[in-house]
């Protein structure tokens, strides 16, 4: 039986140089920048407010989003490829605007990805994440360290809604969600929680 009070918690990673400039970011691995690092560092103790139940914490094995977990505190049990972002192909390193060049109504949610992942991929990845990370919750807290597009798409898995519905949840780097329970129905407890640096 799932506790009233288990949680899953996602986080995304901190700012990098693309994402800074809006550019697609899947299997780049571009290292955190001087404020990705700050904003790491700055959502630590929010975490440590969040006072989580012997969380398993688990990461996309991206360096982005390890170095995120390591600044904020967290030991990294799990490095699983089944986190890592919505692969991009064609589009990895372009912004929506130069996408939209050349396919002017192009959104990832709605549109594939040419040379890419498609969106039944990420969702079977998604759901198999969400499967392992419920097991664990009737005992303890879970953690994921991931990306942007991956983690609104687990939002939506969560709610029990279609990939293409993880376009409503905007995400920033080093924010977090926290997932859970209203008597037995998933719910999002909160959502996007981050913390500002100068």
């Amino acid at each position: 039986m799932i506790a009233p009070n288990a949680r899953l918690v996602l986080l995304r990673h901190g700012e990098t140089t693309w994402s800074r400039s809006g550019q697609h970011t899947s299997y780049t691995d571009l290292p955190l920048t001087e404020t990705g690092e700050r904003e790491a560092r700055a959502i630590a103790p929010a975490l440590a407010d969040l006072e989580l139940r012997n969380p398993m914490v688990i990461s996309s094995p991206r360096g982005r989003a390890l170095r995120t977990a390591e600044l904020a505190g967290m030991t990294v049990q799990r490095q699983w490829d089944d986190l890592v972002e919505w692969g991009y192909g064609d589009y990895e390193g372009l912004t929506t605007a130069q996408i939209h060049e050349t396919a002017p109504h192009w959104s990832v949610w709605t549109h594939p990805c040419p040379n890419g992942e498609s969106a039944e991929s990420v969702q079977g990845r998604a759901d198999t994440v969400l499967h392992v990370s419920a097991a664990q919750l009737p005992d303890r807290d879970v953690v994921l360290f991931g990306h942007g597009h991956f983690s609104r798409t687990l939002i939506a898995r969560w709610l029990e809604l279609p990939v293409r519905e993880g376009r409503r949840f905007g995400f920033s780097p080093a924010a977090y969600t926290v997932l859970g329970f209203e008597h037995g129905v998933r719910q999002i407890v909160t959502h996007n929680v981050a913390v500002p640096v100068l």
